[in-house]
């Protein structure tokens, strides 16, 4: 499980700590306080865990987040002449010892990497799910981005190929069969690949998925991640806004699904801008269940943080902010 995070002047960050749970993690915050680049940082990391891909940390922040030079992630300001990011590892909750990876980045873009025990010869466990759909525009998209012809950051390169694994041979679990049939039915149908073609296959045939609504291709990336295995016991998910083009109905299939996921041991990444799935989730999870909340907001010396237990004891919250305002204008406006 991914334990800690810390960042020194790197990119919107000055000094910054998180410390995390073996199950849900929730990010909230305006924009521009930090979110996604958490997300990325630890996705950088984990993805570099297998030795055999050959990949440095350093390398893989550069891909990830795709800065004109590396030397841009370093947060400009006095005495910003260089950066630091460290991601620690446990094997079980109740360890001391942690395993690291730490990236030092200077403003004339050089790195010094730095590891304890971090790698493993293992296939990568980590999984990053942009905001934007990458299944439609799959069979025109990876020789062209492999070539450079198209300038995209990593993250949407590594979901088409991860979604793009073959079924690995065996039975599938109760677990895994339960979660596809769940899926099965929120989308009416199956997804199958033809070619790197992404179809909705049901009794009325075959949909490609170009003509898909952006909602159901969403859960058909989760239906393929989970077929496929690469949402197992040890994965790591790192989604951001999966509430984006989703209603309400499809949210909470999305909510359910990830609490699922969670109870089979994928360690849960979210960042989220949205009142009805932040509810949602708030609703669907069990006592037991381990979660922190984060909450990312502005001060005058630089990003700061809350973290709780639960989200409803969620301090400098946004979202809520954002709602009760609609609501005491509504009221206002009722009364006059």
């Amino acid at each position: 499980m991914i334990s800690k995070l810390s960042f020194d002047k790197f990119t919107v960050f000055t000094d910054t700590t998180l410390r995390f749970s073996e199950g849900l993690n929730v990010f909230i915050g305006e924009n521009g306080t930090g979110k996604t680049h958490i997300l990325k940082a630890i996705y950088a990391a984990c993805s570099v865990r297998d030795k055999r891909l050959n990949v440095d940390f350093g390398q893989k922040l550069q891909n990830v987040f795709l800065p004109n030079s590396i030397g841009r992630l370093v947060h400009r300001g006095k005495g910003g002449a260089s950066g630091k990011v460290a991601v620690y590892r446990k094997d079980t909750p109740a360890s001391h010892e942690e395993a690291y990876i730490s990236c030092r980045i200077t403003t004339k873009n050089n790195t010094q990497i730095k590891t304890s025990k971090w790698f493993e010869n293992q296939r990568s466990s980590a999984i990053y799910i942009p905001v934007k759909d990458m299944l439609a525009n799959a069979p025109g998209f990876r020789s062209p981005y492999s070539q450079r012809h198209i300038h995209f950051e990593e993250v949407y390169a590594d979901i088409v190929d991860k979604s793009l694994l073959p079924i690995l041979k065996g039975r599938q679990t109760p677990a895994q069969q339960k979660l596809l049939t769940e899926l099965g039915k929120a989308i009416s149908g199956k997804v199958i690949v033809k070619e790197e073609q992404f179809f909705l296959k049901n009794k009325s045939g075959e949909l490609e998925f170009t003509l898909l609504a952006e909602g159901y291709r969403k859960l058909g990336l989760l239906y393929k991640l989970i077929q496929n295995e690469s949402l197992i016991k040890g994965s790591v998910l790192l989604w951001d806004e999966p509430e984006a083009n989703l209603n309400p109905k499809l949210t909470a299939t999305v909510v359910k699904i990830l609490c699922e996921l969670q109870k089979m041991g994928v360690q849960i990444f979210i960042a989220t801008h949205d009142y009805v799935f932040l509810k949602g989730l708030s609703l669907a999870v069990k006592a037991d269940t381990p979660v922190k909340s984060f909450s990312l907001y502005r001060e005058d010396d630089g990003i700061k943080h809350t973290e709780t237990g639960y989200f409803e004891d969620v301090t400098h919250n946004p979202i809520e902010e954002a709602y009760d305002k609609l609501l005491t204008e509504e009221i206002n406006k009722n009364l006059a």
